[in-house]
């Protein structure tokens, strides 16, 4: 059988979630499939069932079908580093920084670990659904391409576009991508997905028989838009978040980082009728709120400094206010942050923290990697760490002021309950585990209503 390369006519075009929903959707057909990205570019990561970390998408997926996770589904990561360099992970491991140049300098030293991560997959399931990574037709990029063209070349993929309607120009964006790859993989292209269409669908028919009879590409499907406000791959694509408010009865201001990370960690505040929730970047628009989070960061003492220029820091040292802060935003409570090695900025480097609770951050070479089933202020948590930092204390609490390392802390029932019966007692609380297992599947069963999937599978068995 044949595996599956899902590339985008575009950045943002859509692929990770129907990456996703593809791998759902296979799985639920009886086909034994796994999720993969050769690399990705995300600083939002998850920790591995087998250890190391691998970007949100390719998890959740994984996830989402039972798979045990691995570094393999993303063997090559890359997070912001010091000085506008990238802290790149191999195999789930952290192994340094590197600026761009020589990143695509040693690219051809990832080339095997991309494909011996893709052929460890390839012994376990039948078909592997490999998420490309922005455009696969950067002529000038195309050798230094992991993702798109060197999977679907040294595997011989079958190829599925993805085309976002929204953004305009989607014929375009489908002829130049098609016509732009290199012949053979023009041979593997079963067709074209259309997605985040908005209005009559019948409007599109004229475009469905121009990209058929003009072009000669398939048409697999027309997606209606439907927010999914799950497995969220980056910074921006959780602020295009949809909320109900209507019935929402504590506000909570997560402060955007400039380094924000793991924000997925917000999504079962997303997804809870009361909860208003606002990610803020001006200090003003913490007075209306009930709760601050200060978020991870894959820089913390750089994100420290720019809430200190901005001004948010009278009021995350104001013990009168509900403050939740998570990793990173837990470090900066301590009394001072250390980096002695340099490992996220100059060595030697010493900032004062916001001295809410006691003791001083180190950071170390060796990088906590963790998950695990954790009690955190008297709860049970399923959650994981990915954090240089050092401190004796995983978690704690002082008044109003929460503080943990721990990734996932709002996904329990029992801890967001307490927390925000604490902050107002009517509140009642909801179960995100049913809300989470629901909406995959509703989501997932709105792809497979318009999508032709009978024609992918047919074609992954030639």
């Amino acid at each position: 059988m044949h595996s599956l390369s899902i590339f985008g006519t575009s950045s943002d075009a859509g692929k990770s979630t129907l990456a996703f929903a593809i791998t759902y959707l296979l799985h639920h057909r009886g086909i034994s499939v796994a999720p993969y990205k050769a690399q990705n570019v995300s600083n939002n990561a998850q920790v591995c069932d087998e250890g190391g970390e691998i970007a949100q998408p390719q998890h959740f997926a994984a996830e989402a079908i039972a798979l045990r996770t691995t570094p393999d589904m993303n063997p090559v990561l890359l997070k912001s580093g010091q000085k506008g360099s990238t802290s790149l992970i191999v195999n789930g491991q952290s192994v340094g920084h590197k600026n761009v140049h020589e990143y695509y300098a040693d690219i051809d030293t990832l080339k095997p670990v991309a494909k011996e991560a893709f052929e460890r997959l390839s012994s376990q399931y039948e078909c592997i659904v490999a998420e490309g990574a922005g455009s696969p037709v950067e002529l000038n990029l195309m050798e230094k391409d992991l993702s798109n063209i060197y999977i679907a070349t040294e595997f011989n993929t079958k190829i599925v576009l993805v085309a976002d309607i929204e953004r305009g120009g989607v014929f375009a964006s489908i002829w130049g991508v098609y016509n732009l790859l290199p012949e053979q993989l023009k041979a593997n292209v079963i067709g074209v997905i259309v997605n985040k269409f908005r209005g009559d669908m019948s409007l599109f028919d004229e475009g469905v028989k121009i990209i058929e009879e003009q072009f000669k590409i398939k048409v697999l499907g027309v997606i209606p838009y439907r927010p999914f406000n799950l497995g969220f791959e980056d910074a921006q694509s959780i602020m295009n978040y949809t909320q109900d408010t209507r019935a929402a009865i504590i506000k909570v201001g997560v402060i955007r980082l400039p380094h924000i990370s793991n924000f997925t960690d917000f999504e079962p505040l997303i997804a809870d009728n009361e909860i208003d929730l606002h990610f803020i970047q001006d200090p003003s628009a913490l007075a209306s709120c009930d709760l601050i989070i200060i978020p991870g960061t894959k820089r913390t003492i750089q994100d420290l400094t720019w809430l200190r220029e901005q001004g948010f820091e009278a009021a995350l040292q104001d013990e009168s206010r509900f403050v939740l802060a998570i990793c990173g935003g837990y470090e900066m409570m301590f009394e001072s942050l250390c980096d002695p090695l340099g490992i996220e900025e100059d060595a030697s480097t010493e900032v004062k923290g916001f001295e809410r609770f006691r003791g001083s951050i180190h950071f170390t070479q060796d990088k906590t990697v963790k998950k695990a089933d954790y009690t955190l202020f008297d709860c049970p948590v399923k959650g994981y760490e990915i954090h240089n930092g050092q401190v004796d204390l995983l978690s704690q609490q002082e008044g109003r002021l929460y503080g943990t390392f721990v990734h996932g802390l709002l996904d329990s029932n029992l801890f967001r309950e307490k927390l925000f019966k604490t902050i107002n007692p009517n509140y009642q609380g909801y179960d995100f585990n049913v809300y989470k297992a629901e909406g995959i599947a509703d989501f997932a069963h709105h792809v497979d209503t318009n999508l032709d999937l009978d024609t992918i599978i047919d074609v992954l068995y030639e």
